[in-house]
Formats: C-alpha cells, structure tokens, sequence
C-alpha cells in the first residue's frame, strides 16, 4: 500500500494556481491573499497622543510634584481630526484628546489624571501633580507600527475581518486575491435518495453530497455543481464533462472507487485517474488524476471515509490551489481518554472528541462506541478533531500521547 504521504505528493504535484485578481477589501473576506500587500500610508500616520490630556513641552514640567505643581497656560483645544498644529511656548500647553496630532513644539502629553483639575479645569490652566516620565511619554510615532510602502500582510494569508482592517489602516483599499476553486461534487450510488424522502428497502438518504459540498466551502471553494449518479452508465464521464463546460478545477466523487463489481467511478474514469489503496483507516481505497488541468478525485462512499479523505487529501489541494501559507490543520499532542485497537498496518484517523472535564490536562476519546466505523455518519456529527494514530500502533490505551488534529 502507498503512504499518506506519497498519495498527497502526487496530487499536490498536480494543483495549479489561477492568476489572482484585484478586489475591494469589501469583497475580499474570506479570500486569499495572492501578492504581498504594502501600506499606502504610514500607520499612525502623524504624531498622535495616546491619552485625553495636555500636549507640553516636558521640560517644563519635570519638577512637578503634588506638594509643588506646576501650572502651564492652556493655549489651544485640539480635537481628534483637527489639523491645528499650535505653536507653543515656554509655560504653555495644549489640551488634547486621544487621536489628535501632537503639536510639533510638543515633546509630552500629560494625561488629566495627572493634574489637579482635569477635563472639568481645562481650558485655561493646567495644573500638573506628576510629570511626564520622559520626553515622547504618551505620544504614538508616526509609522511606529508600519512605515509606507511596508509589507502588511504577505502572500498566502487568509483575509478575515481584523486582517481586512489592518489592510485599511494601511490606506490599502484593493488587494490582489486568489479565486475561489471552482468544485463540482458527485456522490454515485443506485441506493440514494434525497434526505427526507421515502426510504424502499435498500435505499438510504443521501449525505455526502451536503458533508463533501460544505468542506469544500469551509476551504474557500465554490461549489459549481453537485449531482447523484447510479452505479451502472457513464455518469462520472458525464458528471465530468459538465464540470468542465462550468470551468471546474475540481471535482471530487465518493463511491465507487473500490473493488466491487458496480464500482462506477472505476469503470468509467479509468483512464483519467488512478486507483491505489492507501495506508489508512478509514480511507483505503483513493482514486485522484488530472485531466487538462482538473483534478479529479475519487473517494471513498462511507461517509467517514469520505470525510477522511477530504481532510488529508482534498482540502490541502484547495488550500495550495489558493496559495495558501499553511495547508494542513494545526496538530498538537493529547493524552488517550480511553483505550482502543488500531487496525495493523494503517495509520487510522479516529474521529474523537476532546474531554476538557479537567481544563489543565484535556484528554481525546473516540466520539462514538463504534470507533473508527466508516459508516458511521450520525457519530461523524460529534466529532470535533481527528485522533491520529501511527500504523505501527496496534493499540491505544489510557494515558498514551495521540496526535490531534482539530476540526
């Protein structure tokens, strides 16, 4: 059997990436950052006070104490957004509000909670009781954070809202971003029905089709179409041809891909794509090829399987596809909550749960009595990370470091 590892070369060998394109930073969360985007102005861009007080110049008042302050004369009013830039002189001061420019002959600002009056005597006097610490104190620089033309975020950074609003801090109003994959999913399976509709025996409802659709979203992607097809016919060659007529990078199928005698992906994608088994559990059987520049790719029809599949094959594809900077999930090391077996020879990923009864030392357990069973779609919905267990392990039991990948 194939590693993980050697199946996901071949098929990030095979991702290519779209152009980007220019977009409003409205229009951008969610999206990938295609091209570095440098700061338009500097931020903060002038000299601002960081507190509601009094802008002086620190020389002035670096004697002052409780037992002998120091008055100053109050010689301007500078709110923020205002564009004064008052001269001040010896023994005279500025009252200022947070966000508004410093005064260029000022070095200080000293906050009201540092004078006698504060904001209720402020207008004529200042009556300083503790002085600035040092000259600059309470005085935001200009481009203290980034100067112009700085690189704010790099290439391969997923936009969300606080990395949007860095950007506008920046002045920077389009960004350069990477399209959304186009995808198309197909589940195959003569005993599909939709959710919710009479079952006849032998029929079950449908949900690899919602479960593949919305990964494929939660990785950025669009989905283009989604379709059902029987196990007898050309339905993949057909699913396949109008994925391509709506310009599809992707288009991922689940069942048919195994070795049984109705194995629909199988037979009718033979020559697009190749099928190998893969030293994993849920998830042995994978099919994955390119065709004229769409990946194609055949997974498992278990919905744990499927789910599998997507997380370590699929989604890192999508990602790249992006240029995304990271493309795998974050992993960290967990103790067993329980014990279990490992199937022998494959690395298995358990769908589990993560026990914080005791916050300071959480521990992972599988998130149904049923363990790994690829079928187990309803215990699927529990799970919130992946227990990930070596195939040399055969059993896990309590106490025992598990890596985990959290969903």
């Amino acid at each position: 059997m194939r590693t993980v590892e050697e199946q996901l070369e071949r098929v990030l060998a095979e991702v290519r990436q779209r152009p980007g394109v220019a977009v409003p930073l409205d229009e951008a969360r969610g999206l990938t950052l295609h091209a570095d985007a440098h700061a338009a102005t500097a931020v903060p861009p002038f000299d601002n006070s960081a507190m509601d007080g009094f802008a002086a110049r620190a020389a002035d008042v670096a004697d002052a104490a409780v037992e002998h302050p120091v008055t100053l004369r109050v010689v301007a009013d500078i709110p923020a957004g205002s564009g004064l830039d008052p001269a001040i002189g010896p023994g005279e001061a500025a009252r200022i509000m947070t966000g508004a420019p410093v005064p260029a002959a000022a070095d200080a600002v000293i906050p009201f909670e540092d004078t006698a009056g504060g904001l209720a005597d402020s207008l004529d006097t200042a009556v300083v009781l503790r002085p600035p610490k040092t000259p600059g104190a309470h005085i935001r620089r200009a481009a203290g954070d980034v100067a112009v033309g700085a690189n704010v975020l790099a290439a391969g950074m997923l936009l969300g809202p606080r990395q949007l609003a860095a950007l506008a801090s920046a002045g920077i109003s389009h960004v350069t971003v990477a399209p959304r994959p186009r995808v198309a999913i197909v589940s195959t399976g003569t005993e599909l029905v939709p959710a919710g509709a009479p079952l006849q025996h032998g029929q079950i409802p449908e949900s690899n089709g919602i479960l593949l659709a919305g990964l494929a979203a939660e990785a950025g992607a669009d989905i283009v179409l989604r379709r059902v097809v029987d196990d007898e016919g050309d339905g993949p060659a057909d699913a396949v041809a109008e994925a391509r007529r709506l310009d599809a990078d992707v288009i991922v199928f689940s069942g048919g891909v195994s070795a049984g005698a109705y194995e629909v992906v199988k037979q009718s994608m033979g020559e697009a794509m190749e099928f190998a088994k893969i030293a994993m559990q849920p998830g042995k059987p994978q099919g994955f090829g390119a065709d004229d520049g769409m990946l194609l790719f055949g997974l498992p029809g278990n919905p744990v399987s499927a789910a599998v599949s997507f997380e370590v094959f699929v989604r890192p594809a999508l990602l790249r596809m992006q240029g995304r900077a990271q493309i795998h999930r974050p992993r960290r090391m967990l103790p067993a909550g329980a014990d279990w077996r490992t199937p022998p020879g494959r690395r298995q990923y358990l769908p589990a749960i993560i026990d914080r009864t005791d916050p300071a030392q959480p521990v992972v357990r599988p998130a149904t009595a049923g363990g790994s069973g690829s079928h187990l779609s309803v215990g699927l919905g529990a799970a919130e990370a992946y227990a990930i267990v070596p195939a040399e392990t055969e059993q896990v039991s309590v106490g025992d470091p598990i890596e985990v990948m959290e969903l």
